[in-house]
């Protein structure tokens, strides 16, 4: 084990709580009957980091950040781009807000039979 594995810096204590995040929000997600699959978009840098698609056709684009995080530039300007045609973007740094944000997005019922 080397000293940056024992004391990691601020850059991996950031991605470690956004990793947290992510990982809330698509267990949110699926307890909802949805899916919320990584998006990877080669050539086309800025795009959010997930694609949130729940029961009924409703869909949502959500960037992570870690807590307290804001989006670059480009992100910015991608999520203007999407909104711009319709689609909801959202920016999501705080666990508490994943209930309200799915909300917005239209999936309102917990599925029980994910949990």
């Amino acid at each position: 084990m080397t000293s940056i594995d024992r004391h990691p810096g601020p850059e991996r204590y950031d991605l470690m709580r956004e990793k947290t995040v992510e990982q809330k929000l698509v267990k949110a997600v699926k307890n909802r009957g949805g899916i919320c699959p990584k998006l990877v978009c080669p050539g086309f840098d800025g795009m959010p980091d997930r694609l949130v698609l729940l029961p009924d056709g409703k869909v949502g684009f959500v960037e992570v950040k870690a807590p307290g995080e804001k989006p670059r530039p480009l992100q910015v300007s991608r999520h203007n781009l999407l909104r711009s045609l319709g689609l909801q973007v959202f920016t999501l740094d705080d666990i508490t807000a994943i209930p309200r944000m799915l909300d917005e997005i239209g999936g309102k019922h917990d599925n029980p039979s994910n949990g």
